[in-house]
């Protein structure tokens, strides 16, 4: 939620300058307790309203002063909410707006959020919070992206609200709220810098320590300084003491979480050794027997666990530069137009359905809608991939986050909030990145089991140490095991991966919307493609017109197709109601997919569509039409075919290239189509398909693929119509069209955001080497530790170097992941 200059009038008539901006109670004389609102000091009046105020505009929730209707309060108990009612704010319908969206369901109505958690320090930590969280009584689903730490909530308003979402999250020692960018950055920047305070304590205990310990080592064993050595000793555990007490915080906040939480996660290894060792050689300073003292070790393992969390923190980030990159698509601020031709500054977020706005050249285009005054050019790479502009005109859909270019358009404003494209965008990348493979889903559920059994393992080996070989060395041996085995790196096998290949993809214009689809692409062998809108530009032209009823003449019956196919999505609908003129009011429109529509119009039945749909066989059409690949569209009226369409469209001038390509592959590739046979085959011969299969509906597609998983045949099938929306949930992999209708881009697995067909065969490629890598992360990950595991058994392993293996493990683990990032383009000047 933006926080810029808006209309003062408002504000001000909810708290006067004179009054506490907060509550309205009069500012007491010599008061200085200002908070800074949208580009201005606004004075509270005491500590308390400042300290609110400020959480709720940190929060972005700034809204909440333009949108409150009551008064401000008039007494002091009822103006200083606590954090309860803090987190009540976020049930008003005003503050929803902006980040929740409500869909319908079987059992009523479902809400759903994007959320930011802060706190989020391991793959442990998102598994505590997704099973503590799914077991509230509402919660349909909740999935925390451990890359860009957003959280998508679904839950059922009626069982329970937002605010017992948050609060629960907040019971298990974490902090959520409304996602926005604005907020996102700042949390960002609170992590880094808490990161790199606790990094700086780390490094400078470990050089005062390191220090130190070379003295102690040079004067061990000689007994004329043994006075100096004892008071190194004692100035070593001062200066590891910060380092124990505060650099390691994080370590035990995980752990006890976990502990608390009957969990077994991979910081109580980790915290047990860090607490084991500074205590061990706490006690051997002050009872004297000083000879075994491991302050070294313990501040260097924790200065190298936290360098690679921050390394891997910024890598994390690195990663998901494409995806926050959408988050700034949108600006913080739009130009409204007035009723008086004026125009206003207001932030985004106050902005209707029904708004006018301006955008001017190199602006983005602030919300979805429509242009109605200007004519330019929309680049819409930022959001596609796609590099060349669009013409824009009055009448043209624009979407919000897109670039305006040349000249200044006025736009009517038709969708907001969280019902932008932007944002179903931005909620499907969510759900990709949230939805674990299968291999990181058994990996997430073994670290537990593996965790226990090198607790198990280790007791063991100091037992043995301690009454076989050298009770001295035994608790250090030990030491080195719990961190050495730590599985850091086994919880960032998958996550980093699925974050820089999901970047890679959107920055393609490909949007990944199931995370398991990488996963399951390598394994496909048929590729079934749609031919209307996929392998066609999705802009047929009506190429002939014949009437078989006198009482019509192609005008009229076009009028009248056109009535019902405003109904509908699909491109050849989109054609006829695109050229039709005036056009009769239908209605008891039923729209019946893959088939057509029917309705009534000045009394008559009326169906218009595919063969399937006419009541009686429908005319052949003329012997010859201008385009062999046309496909007809019939109208019947009271059970009479009245009159024949005949639609041709343009195939993709990537199509032939594309499939080529994919064939190249060893994919077979096959095309399914509700045309008819004969115009199927000309069109697949005409692109190189072998096989064609016309006249189908969407059940005969479904069946067919079917029929080929039966086989053991992996299938991913293409299209964009809602008439595809069956097979493509049917499909083992999915592929929607970004043109296509909204319906089919849910059901899909994959969208081509830029409807170029030949970025099909790279999402192939992507598919394979994210597989690999992950493959890779996981047997490095196993295989280190179950070389460590021995090694520090053994006594070779001093726990410094134990903490560095395991640093430099998890390292190699996210640098391995960062290599399906493409190379960053080098300045050509």
């Amino acid at each position: 939620m933006s926080q810029h200059a808006v209309n003062e009038p408002a504000l001000s008539d909810a708290a006067p300058e004179e009054h506490c901006f907060h509550c309205g109670l009069e500012v007491p004389p010599g008061a200085d307790y200002p908070v800074e609102f949208e580009g201005a000091c606004r004075p509270t009046c005491c500590p308390g309203c400042q300290a609110v105020a400020g959480a709720i505009i940190e929060r972005g929730l700034g809204s909440y002063y333009h949108h409150r209707t009551a008064a401000p309060a008039a007494s002091g108990d009822s103006i200083v909410p606590d954090e309860l009612r803090e987190l009540e704010l976020f049930d008003a319908p005003a503050v929803q707006r902006q980040f929740v969206t409500a869909r319908e369901a079987t059992s009523g109505e479902r809400r759903e959020a994007s959320l930011i958690l802060e706190g989020i320090t391991c793959a442990a930590c998102v598994w505590l919070n997704e099973r503590h969280v799914q077991a509230l009584d509402g919660v349909e689903e909740f999935r925390v992206n451990y890359s860009t730490h957003r959280a998508r909530v679904t839950w059922d308003p009626g069982r329970l609200a937002l605010s017992d979402i948050l609060r629960a999250i907040r019971d298990i020692g974490y902090r959520a709220h409304p996602y926005d960018p604005g907020t996102r950055e700042q949390a960002l920047a609170r992590e880094r810098g808490l990161a790199l305070r606790r990094l700086g304590v780390a490094a400078l205990g470990m050089m005062q320590v390191m220090m130190l310990a070379v003295a102690l080592w040079l004067g061990e064993g000689d007994p004329q300084h043994e006075s100096i050595i004892d008071f190194m000793r004692l100035v070593a555990a001062i200066f590891a003491t910060p380092v124990v007490l505060y650099s390691a915080i994080p370590f035990y906040q995980s752990a006890w979480r976990d502990l608390r939480h009957r969990q077994l996660g991979m910081d109580v290894p980790v915290s047990i050794a860090i607490i084991a060792t500074y205590l061990a050689s706490v006690w051997a300073v002050f009872s004297g027997t000083g000879e075994h003292v491991y302050f070294e070790s313990v501040v260097m393992f924790v200065f190298f666990l936290l360098t690679s969390r921050y390394l891997e923190l910024m890598a994390r980030q690195h990663a998901s530069e494409a995806v926050d990159r959408m988050d700034r698509l949108v600006p913080a601020i739009a130009r409204r137009v007035t009723d008086n031709g004026e125009t206003e500054s207001v932030p985004v977020a106050e902005l209707e359905p029904g708004d006018r706005v301006q955008v001017r050249p190199g602006e983005s285009v602030p919300a979805d809608g429509v242009v109605v005054d200007g004519r330019s050019t929309v680049n819409r790479a930022l959001l596609t991939g796609e590099p060349e502009p669009r013409p824009a005109s009055a009448g043209t859909d624009v979407v919000g986050g897109t670039v305006n270019v040349e000249s200044p358009l006025v736009v009517e404003v038709r969708r907001v909030g969280a019902e932008t494209t932007l944002a179903a965008i931005q909620r499907l990348l969510d759900r990709a990145q949230t939805e674990k493979p299968r291999v990181a889903r058994m990996a997430e559920a073994g670290t537990g089991w593996f965790v226990a059994a090198v607790l198990v393992l280790t007791l063991l080996a100091g037992l043995v140490w301690y009454f076989l070989i050298d009770p001295a060395r035994a608790l250090w041996v030990m030491v080195a095991m719990l961190v050495a085995t730590c599985p850091c790196a086994l919880a960032l096998a998958t996550p980093v991966a699925l974050t820089a290949t999901t970047g890679t993809l959107t920055r393609d214009g490909v949007l990944l919307t199931r995370g398991f689809a990488l996963e399951v692409l390598p394994r496909v062998t048929t590729v079934c493609l749609d031919k209307t809108g996929t392998l066609t530009d999705g802009r047929p032209r009506r190429v002939a017109t014949e009437v078989h009823d006198p009482a019509f003449d192609p005008e009229r019956a076009l009028a009248w197709a056109a009535a019902l196919e405003r109904h509908s999505e699909h491109p050849l609908a989109r054609a006829l109601v695109a050229e039709a003129g005036g056009q009769p009011v239908a209605a008891g429109v039923e729209n019946h997919p893959g088939e057509g529509l029917t309705g009534t119009i000045d009394g008559h039945h009326v169906a218009v569509g595919g063969a399937s749909l006419m009541p009686a066989a429908p005319p052949t059409g003329p012997n010859t039409t201008p385009d062999p690949l046309a496909s007809p569209v019939w109208l019947a009226v009271d059970g009479r075919v009245v009159a024949t369409f005949w639609l041709a469209d343009t195939p993709r001038a990537e199509a032939a290239a594309s499939v080529r390509a994919l064939q190249e592959r060893g994919l077979r590739v096959i095309l399914l189509t509700g045309d008819r046979p004969e115009a199927a085959a000309r069109f697949a011969e005409r692109l190189g398909i072998t096989e064609a299969h016309g006249g189908l509906s969407p059940d005969d597609k479904l069946a067919h693929v079917r029929e080929r998983q039966a086989r053991g045949e992996c299938v991913l099938m293409a299209g964009e119509g809602v008439n595809d929306a069956p097979v493509l949930a049917g499909a083992d992999v999915s592929l929607a069209m970004g043109g296509g209708s909204s319906l089919a881009r849910t059901r899909a697995d994959l969208v081509l955001l830029s409807d170029r067909l030949d970025r099909l065969p790279g999402v192939f490629e992507r598919a394979g080497a994210t597989r690999h890598v992950i493959r890779q992360n996981i047997i490095w990950a196993i295989g280190y530790n179950v070389v460590a595991l021995p090694v520090a058994a053994s006594g070779i392993l001093t726990p410094w170097l134990a903490a560095l293996g395991m640093s430099l493990s998890s390292l190699l683990v996210v640098g391995n992941a960062l290599r399906l990032r493409p190379p960053r383009p080098r300045d050509s000047t």
